[in-house]
């Protein structure tokens, strides 16, 4: 398996703007999260890059982008018909290739030398298999995520093969239907916000986006997937960033200045600011 191909869903009438939001990068220059993201992509050696929008939004998406080492190519979702059929949209863009797909309101900093797209892209090409990129996340954050069960794969360190899916589960729920050996108590494997999936995905989708009331999530199509070939799930040696989130823009906007050159100009700014602040 090599993956050639990325999708970045972006057409979410609650997301469509994040990802046009700037921060400064680790090198100090304001950048659009859509640039920082193409780039977590293109560090993987992905260059073709399909990017699913909704209507009305390329000249937007087109004038935040900086980046001259990617091919994009824009994906309208005509209707807005859920993540299910945002992912189906991209399927002719795809042309039957396995690819990595990503979402737009994750930003990420690796505690690794290779990025965290470029972890799960290595895993996926060695295990010629689909693996979704998971963290060990507290059951206080359980209903922001999709989340998986499963067993130890015997395939290598930190990979799960997966039997059960659950989209934004109560912590009660996850305790009964996906508790994962190994992992510390009240801690549950949650999706990272990329994939890499084999085209056999939009197969799923189709079937179930048949029911034209259905709006059907990634994590039903994925539930499918489980059933029909090896899938896995790998913990991956970093962290993501909800920009959805309370203060995500500024908790990734941190991140990425503490993972940065400047950091200690960051670090010095930060204590003058908490030694300035009063209490409320």
């Amino acid at each position: 398996m090599k993956i050639q191909k990325a999708v970045i869903t972006a057409a979410g009438r609650n997301q469509r703007h994040l990802p046009l939001q700037t921060l400064v990068d680790r090198e100090g220059y304001p950048r659009s999260a859509l640039n920082l993201l193409i780039e977590e992509i293109t560090s993987t050696g992905i260059q073709d890059i399909g990017i699913v929008i909704a209507p009305g939004d390329k000249p937007l998406f087109q004038e935040s982008v900086d980046v001259s080492n990617a091919k994009l190519t824009f994906i309208e979702q005509e209707s807005p018909n859920g993540y299910g059929h945002a992912i189906h949209c991209a399927k002719q863009f795809v042309e039957g290739e396995p690819f990595l797909l990503m979402v737009s309101d994750h930003l990420y900093v690796s505690d690794s030398d290779d990025s965290c797209a470029t972890q799960l892209v290595k895993t996926a090409e060695a295990l010629n298999s689909s693996v979704s990129a998971v963290q060990a996340t507290h059951e206080g954050k359980l209903t922001d995520f999709g989340a998986v069960g499963g067993s130890l794969s015997s395939e290598g360190k930190n990979l799960y093969a997966i039997d059960k899916i659950l989209e934004k589960p109560t912590p009660t729920q996850a305790e009964q239907e996906i508790m994962v050996p190994g992992l510390r108590t009240g801690h549950y494997l949650c999706f990272f916000g990329m994939h890499i999936l084999t085209p056999r995905i939009f197969d799923i989708l189709e079937t179930l986006l048949e029911d034209k009331d259905a709006r059907p999530s990634l994590s039903d199509a994925l539930e499918v997937l489980a059933k029909q070939e090896q899938y896995l799930a790998s913990v991956i040696q970093g962290r993501r960033y909800d920009l959805e989130d309370r203060y995500g823009m500024l908790t990734a906007q941190m991140a990425l200045a503490l993972d940065g050159r400047n950091r200690e100009e960051v670090l010095t700014q930060l204590v003058g600011l908490l030694a300035e602040s009063k209490p409320r």
